[in-house]
């Protein structure tokens, strides 16, 4: 057993180091050598599992958006609370934790978006797969608030997801332009208003 769980671990102690590391620099900024270094691993084992660094950044993207969708999914099918008290602990924890001090690696899809999607399809593609995920989540969260009363909207209920994951992206951008949270504050009031919430 312990041979056959060794690979499956250095390919994700790349992934791991990978991901902390580009969360902070950026894609281009970060060559194979210092992930290498970082995971104590010899350059061999990076081709071993990655083509290209190309390879490497699709599946750095895909293990990030796994690790989200599964954090997403056990937030918002908390049956302790209502639909909108869900989503809105969601968004809490996006402005928690994706400040512009330490975004903890939580902040990929706003680090790399912009970078990669016209490097490479594959990151690209990738990177439309993992919101379109987060979009439809937070679309069925918004159809089981709807349902329970907990909150109301104008129009349909993708739109509605579609709105608020840009209105948040955007707010991430304009933490990290800004250096203040004020856009998080601003994106929260937004986000209540829309789905019609008390302050």
């Amino acid at each position: 057993m312990t041979t056959a769980a060794a690979p499956l671990d250095t390919r994700e102690h790349i992934l791991a180091n990978g991901q902390r590391i580009m969360a902070g620099k950026g894609f281009s900024a970060v060559g194979i050598n210092e992930i290498l270094t970082a995971a104590g691993v010899p350059k061999g084992s990076f081709y071993h599992y990655f083509g290209s660094k190309d390879a490497f950044g699709e599946a750095l993207l895909d293990t990030y958006f796994d690790d989200y969708l599964a954090e997403l999914d056990a937030t918002l099918q908390d049956g302790t609370h209502t639909a909108s008290q869900r989503l809105m602990t969601y968004f809490a924890h996006w402005q928690d934790t994706q400040s512009f001090f330490d975004c903890q690696g939580k902040c990929l899809a706003v680090k790399l978006g912009a970078e990669v999607a016209d490097l490479s399809e594959a990151m690209r593609l990738s990177l439309k797969r993992g919101t379109a995920g987060i979009v439809d989540r937070l679309t069925q969260a918004i159809d089981a608030g709807v349902a329970d009363k907990s909150l109301k909207i104008a129009g349909a209920s993708k739109d509605m997801a579609q709105s608020l994951y840009q209105l948040w992206l955007g707010a991430s951008l304009m933490v990290k332009i800004s250096r203040t949270t004020q856009p998080f504050e601003t994106a929260m009031a937004t986000t209540r208003q829309m789905l019609h919430l008390p302050r």
